[in-house]
């Protein structure tokens, strides 16, 4: 059983989507600690509420980057985390904090990779007119939304879309793709080639994934 820690800002849709997913009898992983970098972020009280050990670390409190991240990594090893998921947690992460988590930290992100890296995905995919949008997991690497592809999902582009319709569409296969690829993770299947993603066929008798409900208002 793999030890998974959540970074998340916000609500964090996408570990509500990871929680259910390990709530599940087979899953091979279990949520040890879910950290914010914000004091409100609603993730924090979802957890809580589920029983996991939570922590908010304010990055305001520190200076400069580097100290902050150092202090992230002290909050997070003592709960030995084998993998850390980073489910909207809205800071650029520092070359050593990355590096030390090099193969075990995961992010997923809002469009089809290497395609409209950092923010307003839906509205630069939107303005390109691309038929095709959709969100991709892979490792976190020290280049922003960078890093080697674990799985992606892919939507149309309607006629009529907004960026709101866009992203609802999008995010519903972020709750799909996202538990996946920690799936994969927990039962060894992922491998690292020369910057690529190797997955390895499956030992593990699994059921089928849950349907996974977006809530109103995602």
């Amino acid at each position: 059983m793999k030890r998974i820690a959540v970074l998340l800002s916000g609500r964090g849709s996408n570990f509500e989507a990871l929680l259910a997913c390990t709530a599940v009898g087979d899953f091979p992983g279990e949520i040890v600690v879910v950290g914010a970098n914000r004091t409100d972020a609603r993730g924090i009280e979802t957890a809580r509420q589920a029983g996991i050990a939570t922590f908010c670390l304010a990055h305001r409190d520190y200076p400069q980057r580097e100290e902050f991240d150092r202090a992230l990594r002290e909050t997070l090893e003592p709960y030995r985390p084998d993998l850390v998921v980073l489910a909207g947690f809205m800071r650029i992460l520092t070359p050593g904090f990355v590096d030390f988590y090099a193969g075990r930290m995961l992010n997923i992100h809002p469009s089809l990779l290497p395609a409209f890296p950092g923010l307003h995905t839906h509205e630069r995919a939107l303005a390109e007119g691309v038929r095709i949008h959709g969100c991709t997991v892979h490792f976190v690497t020290a280049d922003l939304d960078h890093g080697p592809i674990v799985i992606q999902a892919a939507v149309p582009v309607l006629p009529g879309d907004g960026v709101d319709e866009l992203a609802s569409r999008v995010l519903r296969v972020e709750h799909r793709i996202y538990p996946q690829a920690v799936r994969w993770f927990c039962e060894g299947r992922l491998s690292l080639n020369e910057g690529r993603v190797a997955l390895a066929p499956s030992a593990w008798p699994r059921s089928a994934m849950p349907e996974l409900v977006v809530p109103q208002g995602a």
